[in-house]
């Protein structure tokens, strides 16, 4: 209110200097009724004029972007101007305010694993984030504003749109064709929608493997409870002579064997995924190691192959030396199983330039197809199923191998052409890796040994 007592004070303090002076200047002459009145109207212009120019100023300055100061006048117009500049810097900052909270909302979402897209009323894309444009194959910036039934033409997510029942997820391929989308769709607002999308293409194969494990497990452990119930019930039921007692015997331990190792294999798996990485700082001799293995494996072949054995030095390694010592072990036994009568296998380890070492296991063996080599290290995977059982093997050595191998932060390498063999080379990086000072007399240097 004082900005109203104040202009009031100019106009009349104007009319009273305008008037007095008209006065006096009518004396001169000789009208100063009519002199001084006009004085007082030409002051009062003179005020108007003034004021007109501080609100044109004022105007300009709203017309444009507020981004300098409001006019530095003084009375109503001063006080005005202040008073909107103020409003509209407090509007700047709430603005901005919002704006970084809300960027800061975005990058939170950015940041999920899990896709995050808005889609308004008519189900057109208001905002969709990377991982979202990723999954459904879109450009966040492009296809906005775009409805998301004409860029994801997929049956099953269409339709679940249009369906509107939301309580449970829709599970289907994405766009790309190589992964599998959980997709999930949340109302909000006013028909806004949510929809969130999740990458199962890991949880399927892993629920598909599951699967496939449970069932081979009980396929391999009901073979020879089928064979070992067969022979109970021949025994019990039929008078057999001493030599077909003692063959059914026989064929029934070697069964119990088979399921002993089935279920030992499955134990081993079951330790290597449930225990936690070895230790780095555990040094063992290697070659101490290599030669339990040969000589495991020798006792395997009974001297129907020549085992060769070579290095270019001596290493220690951190690692579980009974892990280890079954993967090397499992190597060369699987090398004897495969390999026909007369054949060679080899045992040879060498430094990498990288610090790492190469621990390989060759044999002259019937050799692997090349379809077959991504898939042998996966649990009862088997080239030739018949032949693999004849040979004693439980379908789950090589996935032993490279859990171990991998539990040491290293990898398997398998090469193999049919008719030629096959080699299978564990890559141990150079964390776990160290030359020994000083090579004891019985290790194996640069020369080779043959054991027949």
């Amino acid at each position: 209110m004082s900005w109203l007592i104040k202009r009031l004070s100019a106009v009349f303090a104007a009319l009273l200097a305008g008037g007095l002076l008209g006065w006096l200047l009518g004396l001169a002459l000789r009208a100063p009724l009519l002199v001084g009145v006009m004085g007082s109207a030409a002051a009062v212009l003179a005020v108007g004029v003034f004021d007109g120019l501080r609100g044109r100023r004022l105007m300009r300055w709203l017309r444009g972007s507020q981004s300098s100061d409001a006019p530095r006048d003084g009375g109503f117009w001063g006080e005005l101007g202040y008073r909107v500049e103020r409003a509209v810097r407090l509007r700047e900052k709430t603005i901005e305010s919002e704006r970084r909270r809300l960027e800061q909302f975005l990058s939170a979402i950015e940041a999920s694993p899990n896709g995050v897209m808005m889609l308004d009323e008519s189900s057109r894309i208001d905002w969709c984030s990377a991982v979202s444009a990723e999954h459904f194959g879109l450009d966040p910036q492009s296809d906005r504003l775009q409805r998301v039934t004409n860029l994801v033409r997929s049956p099953a997510f269409v339709a679940y749109l249009q369906d509107g029942r939301f309580a449970e997820a829709v599970v289907f391929p994405a766009p790309d064709g190589h992964r599998s989308l959980s997709v999930v769709v949340r109302p909000y607002g006013d028909g806004m929608r949510l929809v969130l999308s999740q990458d199962v293409t890991e949880r399927e194969r892993a629920d598909a493997m599951r699967r496939d494990f449970v069932a081979n497990v009980s396929h391999e452990i009901r073979t020879p409870l089928t064979v070992l119930a067969g022979f109970v019930e021949t025994m019990a039921q039929l008078p057999l002579t001493e030599v077909e007692r003692r063959r059914v015997l026989v064929l029934m331990g070697q069964q119990t064997q088979r399921m002993q190792a089935l279920v030992g294999d499955l134990l081993t798996l079951a330790q290597l995924e449930g225990s936690p990485r070895p230790a780095a700082d555990r040094w063992l001799d290697l070659s101490a190691l290599l030669r339990r293995a040969v000589a495991d494996a020798m006792a395997l072949s009974a001297g129907r192959h020549a085992v060769v054995v070579s290095g270019d030095g001596d290493f220690e390694v951190a690692a579980s030396e009974s892990e280890l010592f079954s993967a090397v072990a499992n190597l060369l036994n699987n090398a004897v199983r495969y390999t026909p009568e007369g054949g060679r296998i080899e045992l040879a380890w060498r430094g990498r330039d990288d610090g790492g070492l190469d621990l390989s296991v060759a044999d002259t063996g019937p050799g692997i197809a090349r379809e077959h080599l991504p898939r042998v290290t996966e649990r009862f995977y088997r080239v030739d199923g018949s032949r693999s059982r004849d040979t004693g093997g439980t379908g789950l050595g090589l996935s032993i191998v490279k859990h171990v191998i991998q539990r040491h932060g290293g990898e398997i390498d398998i090469q193999s052409e049919l008719g030629r063999g096959a080699t299978f080379k564990l890559v141990l990086p150079s964390l776990r890796v160290r030359r020994k000072p000083t090579a004891s007399p019985d290790v194996t240097a640069a020369a080779a040994v043959v054991v027949h």
